[in-house]
């Protein structure tokens, strides 16, 4: 009961990373195809007002999900850190240049520094999640076996599923930070803005569906016990994500930016898919979650600093985001016809 109970909680962490960072993520994507110095401004100037104050925030979750597998879940860390370092490292120096890059291209002044710095920032948001998700894809299609370094350091994250996981992980940021954007678009007023962002939310949308559709065969043929589980035991969480997606898009052709943030819940739902597929397996063939988990003692202490952490953490984390989702912080997005 205990070991389920931090499972749990955290892949709730898990969920709360994809959904916020990941956006984060996808705005460093369109950051990248915005356009030219002149013509990209306005887009530019939204998406640094919006993740400005809570790009930094986001990776708390990540640091969670760490922190939380590593003191409940030893084995299946050290499994995880020791077979996947390759793609892991690539992720952390993308994490690192991303917030780097964008903390510079604000604080300089010339041209030619600004573009740099914001191609860095760009190609960095695309990078790490593509790797992030190359990880589950890994552990998802079960090639880290228990022990250390145990696994292929090369094939445990290039094979098909993880491919299909680092796309799906792009594609699903790309999605996500569009539909966000269109809602603090029209907060800030310009109509120019939120034409462009919802046709990149719709195109996004589908190309999630379509990959998401690709990947049935994808798993089939490569990850069958999890193609097991989610045709299965999370079949209705599967469906219901799916038509919780096309939910989204039909609420962004109607204009209702805030309804169709319902695009958020049909990621939570394929992120808690994947978690009801796979129980009580944690790692193949055999580490299950009461067999991977910490003594009751130590998971009882985590429960407990989590529940203490959590008092602090989530209405600062509410506060954050209340105070900048509010009209009159809205941004200068500047000129919607420079060119």
């Amino acid at each position: 009961m205990l070991a389920d109970t931090v499972l749990a909680v955290m892949w709730l962490g898990l969920m709360c990373y994809a959904l916020f960072a990941g956006a984060d993520f996808g705005a460093g994507l369109w950051d990248l195809v915005a356009g030219g110095s002149r013509r990209g401004r306005p887009q530019r100037a939204l998406i640094e007002h919006t993740i400005g104050p809570v790009w930094e925030a986001n990776h708390v979750w990540l640091i969670f999900v760490v922190v939380m597998l590593w003191s409940g879940f030893p084995e299946v860390f050290a499994a995880v850190m020791s077979t996947l370092y390759l793609p892991l490292t690539l992720a952390a120096l993308g994490i690192i240049a991303r917030g780097a890059a964008f903390a510079f291209r604000k604080a300089s002044n010339r041209l030619w520094q600004q573009r740099l710095f914001g191609a860095c920032f760009a190609a960095s948001s695309v990078v790490t999640p593509f790797f992030l998700g190359t990880v589950a894809g890994g552990v998802a299609s079960g090639r880290v076996p228990p022990g250390l370094a145990a696994g292929s350091t090369v094939t445990s994250w290039l094979n098909p599923t993880s491919f299909l996981g680092g796309v799906l992980a792009v594609v699903t940021c790309a999605h996500l930070a569009a539909v966000y954007l269109c809602a603090d678009a029209a907060r800030a007023g310009g109509p120019g803005l939120v034409r462009a962002f919802r046709s990149r939310a719709l195109v996004s949308g589908l190309a999630a569906g379509a990959v998401a559709l690709a990947g049935i065969a994808v798993l089939h043929a490569d990850a069958p016990r999890l193609f097991h589980g989610l045709t299965h035991r999370a079949l209705p969480l599967v469906v219901l994500s799916a038509l919780t997606g096309v939910a989204g898009l039909v609420l962004l052709r109607r204009s209702l930016w805030g309804w169709a943030r319902a695009a958020a819940l049909a990621v939570a739902l394929i992120i808690w898919a994947w978690g009801a597929a796979q129980y009580p397996l944690m790692l193949a063939p055999d580490l299950t979650v009461a067999r991977a988990a910490a003594p009751p003692s130590v998971l009882a202490a985590v429960l407990i600093v989590f529940l203490a952490g959590a008092l602090l953490l989530v209405p600062s984390l509410g506060w954050l985001y209340a105070l900048f989702q509010r009209p009159e912080t809205g941004a200068a997005t500047g000129s919607e016809d420079g060119r």
